[in-house]
């Protein structure tokens, strides 16, 4: 259902982000009996559409998909969604329950105006808003280092979100830089393709696929990790920033092991730590350009394995603790070591043709004028619910659980922040306008 025009029109609620959370938040308002719209700059689906490869699925099983009202409607629970299963998982959402709709507009400014009242800016003019949802995600501009600007001119350079398949890169061996989700999952992707990888090794840490007959995820969510809260750890603000745990659902699952890879002839670093050369090259595009790496190789294997390893020893005691019959399994054994490796790599004689740089994103909220984020650029919230009166976040990772960025809890926190919304609402209906701080309105909410 498409909603009227935006320009001058004003709103009771508006959602910034047509994507699985503010769809979930448009859901749990419609519930609720309250009107509002959803502004969505692209299509639905849009990010999934465009930012990701072809091969790309899940890693979380389809279970775990389960936006408010709609859960995973396939006959393969246990599976994992490749990238169009996804888009039609959330086109079917959509025609589910007919959200309030408008695609095709951005949001470019957001502002207090007088009265407390939300004044939008769109490239369809403006409208007005008693509350807000930004529900635009954390993932807004691709975040490539500047030392990229030292690669020849003939280095075919993109970012994770452009990369579709080895077949769009040039002939000759590609340099992936991170190991993240994105690049451990795309080094794969060209490495059985036959494509010479040398693959920069960060921090990340990994987690096995299965594990005593189950996958990870599946003892993991029996064990209530994760439904942990934020307000559980100590070192919360740390924690937001981690970085997730890297594994494939393709071709049913399976671990991504970096030592197997480099086994079977991928070439593995350390932290890419800078290029030297000067960038004009010779005839070819080349020069004698030479990569810099960290010698953190070895310490960066023996960490994302003794990770994989302690979420084993929890899920031990899990069964241990509750009497499960489980079958034994022999823990991991390293099939791999790296011997001493060069701190350094020449571009050309590595017949390096390409880099993909899987190195994340960057936060981009310029557009909301509103004091409400910390000096890193990060909203300060709680649960969503900002200082702000009015002014809520939603599908941020991390946001109160861990699937809050994913479809595995973004539907709790959405109807969590419906609630607060209505409360609100009634409110304002007896104060005349929006009061209340987060901690305030929470004893009024109906959920914890």
């Amino acid at each position: 259902m498409s909603a009227p025009g935006l320009a001058g029109a004003h709103y009771p609620v508006a959602v910034v982000g047509g994507g699985q959370a503010g769809l979930s938040v448009s859901y749990c308002l419609r519930e609720r009996g309250i009107e509002h719209v959803v502004v969505e700059r692209n299509r639905v689906g849009h990010e999934w559409r465009e930012r990701r490869w072809d091969s790309f699925c899940l890693v979380t099983p389809n279970w775990q998909c389960k936006l408010p009202g709609y859960p995973y409607q396939g006959d393969d629970p246990d599976g994992f969604m490749v990238r169009d299963e996804i888009i039609r998982y959330l086109e079917g959402y959509v025609a589910f329950f007919r959200p309030p709709l408008i695609e095709g507009v951005s949001v470019t400014g957001l502002r207090r105006g007088v009265g407390g009242v939300f004044e939008l800016s769109t490239s369809e003019g403006e409208f007005t808003a008693d509350q807000v949802v930004v529900a635009a995600g954390p993932y807004h501009t691709p975040s490539v280092p500047r030392m990229a600007e030292r690669l020849p001119a003939g280095v075919e350079q993109l970012h994770s979100s452009r990369y579709r398949n080895p077949g769009q890169l040039p002939e000759g061996a590609v340099l992936v830089v991170g190991t993240g989700q994105s690049g451990c999952q795309i080094a794969e992707d060209l490495h059985l393709a036959g494509r010479q990888v040398h693959l920069a090794v960060g921090s990340a840490p990994r987690v096995a696929r299965f594990y005593r007959g189950r996958d990870c995820v599946a003892w993991l969510d029996d064990m209530g990790h994760y439904g942990r809260g934020i307000d559980e750890f100590d070192d919360a603000g740390a924690v937001r920033m981690r970085v997730n745990h890297y594994v494939t659902g393709r071709d049913g699952g399976r671990d991504i092991d970096l030592r197997a890879f480099a086994r079977d002839g991928m070439r593995l670093h350390g932290r890419l730590t800078g290029i030297t050369g000067t960038g004009t090259g010779d005839a070819d595009g080349f020069d004698r350009t030479r990569l810099e790496f960290a010698d953190d190789l070895k310490v960066n294997l023996d960490r994302a394995d003794a990770v994989a390893e302690g979420i084993k020893d929890g899920i031990d005691a899990h069964i241990t603790a509750q009497g499960i019959d489980a079958p034994e399994e022999p823990r991991y054994v390293p099939v791999w070591e790296p011997s001493e490796q060069a701190s350094s790599l020449d571009l050309a004689a590595a017949g390096i043709t390409s880099v993909v740089w899987s190195t994340g994103f960057t936060r981009d909220h310029r557009w909301v004028e509103i004091p409400a984020f910390d000096g890193r650029g990060y909203p300060m919230h709680w649960r969503g619910a900002t200082s702000t009166p009015g002014l809520y976040f939603l599908g941020l990772p991390w946001q109160y659980s861990w699937g809050s960025g994913r479809f595995e809890a973004v539907g709790r926190d959405a109807e969590f922040l419906a609630n607060h919304i209505d409360v609100s609402r009634r409110m304002a209906d007896v104060c005349g306008t929006l009061t209340g701080a987060p901690s305030e309105l929470a004893s009024a909410l109906p959920i914890g």
